[in-house]
């Protein structure tokens, strides 16, 4: 199998809710409890439809290798399957899908502003093979060829050990209202 970065469409959008719930729901509970993760399913996580249409978002796709004999059950001999997500944005907005209501959509300045990292989820069964920093290099790639400088985040507790690997130091830890009494506590990361 091959991983394939690529923009995000409109057309990917369900397939991506069924990512981010896969990765959400296999990969953050030894972090957060069922009830956090539930809530923030509901509140916080989900498709950011701005980070596709201004093409800072990507889809990673396992795609079978010519002359392959594998057998992988998640891919089958069907297209390409998404596997994994990630974005940066040009907006305020640290974290949180469309239905979040703390979005912050007022663009950046380059100059002077951090990009934002938004939005990374694996599929437990791909982790730990790479995509995560396939997409993340992607976005840094992406973000300093629009004139950024530095980068900054909203990690899941999850995700920070992965971040720290890749450069970024903590700032501050954050507790997301998820509503009913619940947070999601979130550290705010910087590069």
């Amino acid at each position: 199998m091959t991983i394939r970065i690529r923009l995000a469409l409109a057309v990917d959008v369900p397939a991506l809710r069924l990512l981010i719930e896969a990765s959400v729901r296999g990969l953050q509970v030894r972090d957060y409890s069922a009830a956090q993760l539930e809530a923030a399913l509901r509140t916080v996580y989900g498709v950011d439809t701005q980070l596709i249409a201004d093409g800072t978002y990507f889809a990673a796709e396992a795609v079978r290798g010519s002359g392959s004999d594998s057998e992988d059950e998640s891919v089958g001999d069907s297209a390409p399957v998404l596997v994994g997500c990630g974005g940066w944005s040009k907006r305020k907005t640290l974290y949180g899908g469309d239905q979040f209501a703390g979005r912050e959509d007022s663009l950046l300045d380059s100059a002077r502003d951090a990009a934002k990292i938004r939005a990374f989820f694996v599929h437990p069964g791909w982790a730990r093979r790479g995509i995560g920093g396939m997409i993340l290099e992607a976005c840094e790639v992406a973000a300093r060829a629009a004139g950024f400088r530095r980068l900054e985040m909203g990690a899941t507790l999850t995700g920070v050990p992965f971040y720290r690997a890749k450069g970024y130091a903590e700032l501050e830890r954050v507790e997301a209202p998820l509503g009913d009494g619940l947070t999601l506590p979130i550290v705010r990361m910087q590069k």
